[in-house]
């Protein structure tokens, strides 16, 4: 099974700003996590009232993590969500981003 080497969250989470800013996509850090080792969450706001929250998942069969959609609904609701992840692990970075279309550019190469 093959391992995948680990980055450190504040790393990866200050690339992901820098490529979203250069997509020209609105995103906010609206919780600090630990900077070496915490999980990252990303809420993408569609700015109609819903929206869905993405995580990174492990995949079993080829020992690789990918983004999977864990949460989609009402904004709102999306919210409680991220309060329950974030209840159970208090180093979780949530990074939120305002995109109409729904693009949150984790589907990109470099990025799972």
């Amino acid at each position: 099974m093959a391992t995948e080497a680990r980055l450190a969250a504040g790393i990866w989470v200050a690339a992901y700003l820098a490529r979203l800013a250069a997509a020209n996509i609105p995103a906010y850090v609206n919780r600090r996590g630990d900077a070496t080792a915490g999980a990252v969450l990303v809420k993408c706001a569609t700015l109609d009232g819903r929206a869905s929250l993405w995580a990174r998942e492990y995949d079993l069969d080829s020992g690789l993590r990918h983004w999977v959609t864990i949460a989609e609904d009402g904004e709102a609701a999306v919210d409680q969500a991220i309060a329950r992840q974030t209840g159970f692990d208090p180093d979780i970075w949530v990074i939120e981003i305002e995109s109409r279309d729904g693009r949150t550019l984790l589907d990109q190469e470099g990025l799972a």
